[in-house]
C-alpha cells in the first residue's frame, strides 16, 4: 500500500503535481477527524441559499398508474 497527498476541490481530490494513479486504481480517503469537524461544522452553518442543490421530479411512465 502506498499514501498519496492530496487536496479535495469541490469534492474532487486533487492529488499533488506529478503524481499519476494507474488506470482502475482502487483508492481509500482517509480524513482525519479536525478536517471532517470543520467541514462538518461549516456545512451546519453555511446559508441553505448558498448550498447548491438539485431539485429532481420523476413523471410516471405512460401507462402506469
Amino acid at each position: 500500500m502506498r499514501a498519496y497527498r492530496g487536496v479535495i476541490k469541490n469534492g474532487v481530490v486533487v492529488l499533488e503535481d506529478g503524481v499519476r494513479l494507474p488506470e482502475g486504481a482502487v483508492v481509500t480517503i482517509t480524513v482525519g477527524e479536525r478536517e471532517l469537524l470543520r467541514a462538518t461544522l461549516r456545512n451546519a452553518l453555511l446559508p441553505k441559499d448558498r448550498v447548491n442543490r438539485t431539485k429532481i421530479t420523476l413523471k410516471p411512465a405512460p401507462g402506469t398508474s
